[in-house]
Protein backbone atom coordinates (compact mmCIF):
# COMPACT_ATOMS: atom_id res chain seq x y z
CA UNK A 1 0.00 0.00 0.00
CA UNK A 2 2.86 2.35 0.99
CA UNK A 3 4.46 1.76 -2.99
CA UNK A 4 0.91 2.36 -4.29
CA UNK A 5 0.89 5.77 -2.17
CA UNK A 6 4.91 6.78 -2.98
CA UNK A 7 3.87 6.26 -6.51
CA UNK A 8 0.81 8.30 -7.18
CA UNK A 9 2.84 11.20 -4.95
CA UNK A 10 5.34 11.06 -7.64
CA UNK A 11 2.72 11.14 -10.23
CA UNK A 12 1.27 13.47 -9.10
CA UNK A 13 4.87 15.91 -8.52
CA UNK A 14 5.82 14.87 -12.46
CA UNK A 15 2.40 16.26 -13.48
CA UNK A 16 2.55 19.52 -11.64
CA UNK A 17 5.78 19.96 -13.16
CA UNK A 18 4.70 19.37 -16.44
CA UNK A 19 1.77 21.63 -15.89
CA UNK A 20 3.95 24.81 -14.61
CA UNK A 21 6.20 24.12 -17.73
CA UNK A 22 4.26 24.02 -19.72
CA UNK A 23 1.44 27.03 -17.83
CA UNK A 24 2.25 29.31 -20.87
CA UNK A 25 0.98 26.75 -24.05
CA UNK A 26 -3.44 26.83 -23.17
CA UNK A 27 -2.72 31.13 -23.00
CA UNK A 28 -0.84 31.22 -26.30
CA UNK A 29 -2.93 28.83 -28.03
CA UNK A 30 -6.34 30.49 -26.37
CA UNK A 31 -4.93 33.73 -27.55
CA UNK A 32 -3.76 33.17 -30.89
CA UNK A 33 -6.88 31.00 -31.64
CA UNK A 34 -9.47 33.32 -30.44
CA UNK A 35 -7.08 36.50 -32.21
CA UNK A 36 -7.17 34.97 -35.63
CA UNK A 37 -10.87 34.37 -35.63
CA UNK A 38 -11.96 37.60 -34.84
CA UNK A 39 -9.31 39.42 -36.37
CA UNK A 40 -10.33 37.30 -40.11
CA UNK A 41 -14.22 38.50 -39.48
CA UNK A 42 -14.17 41.72 -38.74
CA UNK A 43 -12.16 41.70 -41.69
CA UNK A 44 -14.78 40.08 -44.08
CA UNK A 45 -17.57 41.80 -41.97
CA UNK A 46 -15.68 45.50 -42.74
CA UNK A 47 -15.39 44.52 -46.46
CA UNK A 48 -19.05 43.68 -46.60
CA UNK A 49 -20.60 46.42 -44.55
CA UNK A 50 -23.83 46.17 -46.57
CA UNK A 51 -24.65 42.67 -45.76
CA UNK A 52 -23.66 43.10 -42.39
CA UNK A 53 -26.08 45.67 -41.96
CA UNK A 54 -28.68 43.91 -43.63
CA UNK A 55 -28.54 41.03 -41.24
CA UNK A 56 -28.92 43.20 -38.31
CA UNK A 57 -32.08 45.14 -39.56
CA UNK A 58 -33.55 41.87 -40.01
CA UNK A 59 -32.23 41.15 -36.27
CA UNK A 60 -34.25 44.51 -35.32
CA UNK A 61 -31.26 45.73 -33.70
CA UNK A 62 -31.49 49.66 -33.39
CA UNK A 63 -29.11 51.72 -35.75
CA UNK A 64 -28.04 48.76 -37.68
CA UNK A 65 -25.26 50.65 -39.22
CA UNK A 66 -23.88 51.74 -36.88
CA UNK A 67 -23.67 48.34 -34.91
CA UNK A 68 -22.31 46.95 -37.88
CA UNK A 69 -19.57 49.12 -38.13
CA UNK A 70 -19.11 48.88 -34.32
CA UNK A 71 -19.12 44.97 -34.26
CA UNK A 72 -16.73 45.05 -37.45
CA UNK A 73 -14.37 46.90 -36.12
CA UNK A 74 -14.03 45.64 -32.27
CA UNK A 75 -13.75 42.28 -33.74
CA UNK A 76 -11.03 43.51 -36.12
CA UNK A 77 -9.01 45.61 -33.50
CA UNK A 78 -9.74 43.84 -30.82
CA UNK A 79 -8.54 40.23 -32.08
CA UNK A 80 -5.96 41.80 -33.73
CA UNK A 81 -4.95 42.82 -29.93
CA UNK A 82 -4.85 39.66 -28.67
CA UNK A 83 -2.78 38.09 -31.84
CA UNK A 84 -0.50 40.89 -30.61
CA UNK A 85 -0.68 39.86 -26.71
CA UNK A 86 -1.02 43.76 -26.44
CA UNK A 87 -4.20 44.81 -23.39
CA UNK A 88 -4.66 41.11 -24.04
CA UNK A 89 -7.28 41.78 -20.85
CA UNK A 90 -8.59 45.14 -21.87
CA UNK A 91 -9.14 43.40 -25.67
CA UNK A 92 -11.51 40.60 -23.80
CA UNK A 93 -14.29 41.97 -22.54
CA UNK A 94 -14.93 44.04 -25.54
CA UNK A 95 -15.25 41.00 -27.66
CA UNK A 96 -16.87 39.36 -24.62
CA UNK A 97 -19.93 41.92 -24.71
CA UNK A 98 -20.14 41.28 -28.82
CA UNK A 99 -20.40 37.83 -28.11
CA UNK A 100 -23.07 38.17 -25.26
CA UNK A 101 -25.26 40.50 -27.85
CA UNK A 102 -24.65 37.99 -30.13
CA UNK A 103 -26.22 35.12 -28.60
CA UNK A 104 -28.95 37.19 -26.79
CA UNK A 105 -29.88 38.50 -29.82
CA UNK A 106 -28.91 36.48 -33.37
CA UNK A 107 -29.00 33.00 -31.50
CA UNK A 108 -31.66 33.60 -28.57
CA UNK A 109 -34.23 31.12 -30.38
CA UNK A 110 -31.91 28.51 -30.70
CA UNK A 111 -31.13 28.06 -26.88
CA UNK A 112 -33.47 25.97 -24.93
CA UNK A 113 -31.01 24.67 -22.08
CA UNK A 114 -27.81 24.74 -20.70
CA UNK A 115 -26.76 21.94 -23.35
CA UNK A 116 -27.76 23.77 -26.24
CA UNK A 117 -26.17 27.59 -24.74
CA UNK A 118 -22.50 25.91 -24.04
CA UNK A 119 -22.73 23.69 -27.28
CA UNK A 120 -22.36 26.91 -29.36
CA UNK A 121 -18.68 28.55 -30.64
CA UNK A 122 -20.14 32.06 -29.07
CA UNK A 123 -20.32 30.42 -25.68
CA UNK A 124 -16.98 28.75 -26.35
CA UNK A 125 -15.67 32.20 -27.01
CA UNK A 126 -16.95 33.91 -24.15
CA UNK A 127 -15.02 30.94 -21.91
CA UNK A 128 -12.01 31.90 -23.81
CA UNK A 129 -12.07 35.15 -23.51
CA UNK A 130 -12.44 35.05 -20.10
CA UNK A 131 -10.26 32.99 -19.26
CA UNK A 132 -7.93 35.54 -20.96
CA UNK A 133 -9.16 38.37 -19.24
CA UNK A 134 -8.51 35.91 -16.06
CA UNK A 135 -5.19 34.97 -16.74
CA UNK A 136 -3.68 37.55 -19.54
CA UNK A 137 -1.67 36.54 -22.42
CA UNK A 138 1.17 34.41 -21.28
CA UNK A 139 4.69 35.13 -22.00
CA UNK A 140 5.09 34.67 -25.50
CA UNK A 141 3.29 38.16 -26.16
CA UNK A 142 4.04 41.76 -26.05
CA UNK A 143 1.99 42.28 -22.51
CA UNK A 144 4.35 39.94 -20.79
CA UNK A 145 7.77 41.72 -22.87
CA UNK A 146 6.54 45.18 -21.85
CA UNK A 147 5.78 43.72 -18.38
CA UNK A 148 9.49 42.84 -18.02
CA UNK A 149 10.81 46.28 -19.16
CA UNK A 150 8.55 48.30 -17.40
CA UNK A 151 8.93 46.53 -14.21
CA UNK A 152 11.61 46.79 -11.35
CA UNK A 153 14.86 45.19 -12.90
CA UNK A 154 15.22 41.56 -12.07
CA UNK A 155 19.10 41.19 -10.61
CA UNK A 156 18.81 37.48 -11.15
CA UNK A 157 17.56 34.96 -13.65
CA UNK A 158 15.16 33.66 -11.25
CA UNK A 159 13.80 36.78 -10.48
CA UNK A 160 13.08 37.16 -13.89
CA UNK A 161 11.37 34.47 -14.42
CA UNK A 162 8.78 35.39 -10.89
CA UNK A 163 8.33 38.47 -12.52
CA UNK A 164 7.41 37.05 -15.52
CA UNK A 165 5.04 33.97 -13.96
CA UNK A 166 3.28 36.94 -12.08
CA UNK A 167 2.76 39.06 -14.97
CA UNK A 168 1.87 36.45 -17.31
Amino acid sequence: MNRIVELLAFADRLANRIGNALRWLPLTVARLTVGVVFAQSGWGKLHDLAKVTDYFTELGLPAPAFQAMLASTTELVCGSLLLLGLATRFAAVPLMITMTVALRTALWSQIDSLGSLFGLAEFLYIALLLFLATNGAGPLSLDWLIGCVFSAPATTPSAARRTSTALA
